[in-house]
């Protein structure tokens, strides 16, 4: 019986030690990103096609239309979805400058099937390329230039950094959430890129030829239809490539209702894809010796990093208990070598790229986020977010 407890806590220190290591190895290598590919003259462009879903965004619209439209070039369009509003969106995108289609339907909430209306209204009529921008979001310089560039040159879908930042008054709390964001969007996707390797997708900021996205599966209630959609085509031969020089940004909600709402979908959604999608994932990757695809599969393979933190904490008790009882190291040796690197690759991910957001007094205090988290954790398990809720923003009047 001692044996096979010690077999098990064994191979579970394993398990957690994979995607400690995954996250130390994209972490090394971000610092080593290749050099950025420049964007063509904007008269060589391809067309596109911007899909921005939006419902209920009019305290929002009008900067963003109006921030999106000094960089589009003639042949472009910029397509507002107002998806099930019951405010001013609509009016306001048509206003701004923006195509304006409106969708109404109760039942099929959702990103996804935005998305889905939205293809369907420009499939007369084509682009190269479909980009899909969120209503919340800001562009960085000529990111459409270098998101074309990017998608033209590999042929495949791309990915543009995309950064959330917290509020000029943030707490500490969400300043930490901003660097956790960094670490997952900016850190692990550049250590990817270093290798020549694909990225996971994020959900705005995605540049895809239209020929890999029109005949791909968009009309989904998932709550994280952006991660899924980029590991079916991933799937198909289309992995996507990260573009690190095209930035995106948009600002954590200030409510509290707000940040509770994000925080549930996306990590609940996170963690939904990651026990449904990995193992499928990883043996696809293995019988086709796919290499790109296997890297997928480890990345998809590391859950947030609150959540690693809390996993590796929990390890040390049975581990040790088990130690201390029998002698039996493996285990306890497994999750010291697990906690060192996840370590280091926190304190390197701080100092290569985290120093502006957070002190070194609130990256001490870090440790305290995991806990913070905890509730959310536990509502995956006994009251999983399963559909899509639009998040609070902070110019909602309700």
């Amino acid at each position: 019986m001692v044996s096979l407890i010690a077999d098990l806590l064994g191979l579970a220190a394993v398990l957690l030690l994979i995607p400690v290591a995954v996250l130390f190895i994209e972490v090394s290598l971000a610092g080593a990103e290749r050099s950025a590919v420049s964007a063509p003259p904007p008269a060589s462009r391809l067309r596109l096609a911007i899909l921005m879903p939006a419902h209920d965004e009019a305290a929002l619209i009008s900067a963003t239309v109006a921030a999106v439209r000094p960089q589009l070039q003639a042949a472009d369009r910029l397509v507002v979805i107002a998806d099930n509003c019951s405010d001013q969106t609509a009016a306001l995108a048509r206003s701004a400058g923006a195509e304006v289609i409106e969708r109404s339907d109760p039942v099929r909430r959702g990103k996804g099937y935005a998305l889905d209306f939205g293809m369907r209204h420009i499939q007369s009529d084509p682009p190269d390329l479909v980009v899909i921008l969120d209503a919340d979001c800001q562009l960085g310089a000529n990111a459409l230039d270098k998101l074309a560039a990017c998608s033209a040159r590999t042929g495949r879908p791309a990915q543009a950094l995309y950064l959330m930042h917290a509020a000029p008054n943030a707490g500490r709390m969400q300043k930490i959430a901003a660097f956790a964001w960094v670490v997952k969007n900016q850190v692990r996707a550049g250590g990817l890129h270093a290798l020549g390797l694909p990225c996971q997708l994020m959900g705005t900021g995605m540049a895809f030829p239209w020929s890999s996205l029109h005949g791909a599966e968009v009309a989904t209630g998932h709550i994280v239809e952006d991660l899924k959609l980029g590991l079916d085509l991933a799937r198909e031969g289309h992995p996507t490539e990260f573009c690190p020089e095209a930035l995106v940004t948009s600002t954590f909600p200030e409510s509290a209702e707000g940040a509770r709402t994000q925080r549930a979908r996306w990590e609940h959604g996170h963690l939904s894809v990651i026990l449904s999608e990995t193992p499928a994932l990883l043996w696809a990757a293995l019988r086709r010796r796919d290499v790109k695809l296997l890297a997928l599969a480890l990345d998809l393979s590391v859950p947030p990093l609150a959540l690693l933190a809390l996993l590796i904490a929990v390890s040390w008790v049975p581990s040790g208990i088990l130690y201390l009882a029998t002698g039996k190291s493996f285990a306890l040796s497994t999750v010291v070598v697990a906690s060192i690197l996840f370590g280091i690759a926190v304190l390197v991910s701080w100092v290569r790229f985290g120093r502006h957001l957070l002190s070194a007094k609130d990256l001490a205090l870090a440790a305290l986020y995991p806990l913070w988290k905890i509730p959310l954790y536990l509502r995956f398990l006994i009251a999983r977010q399963m559909t899509w809720v639009r998040s609070k923003r902070d110019g909602d009047s309700r």
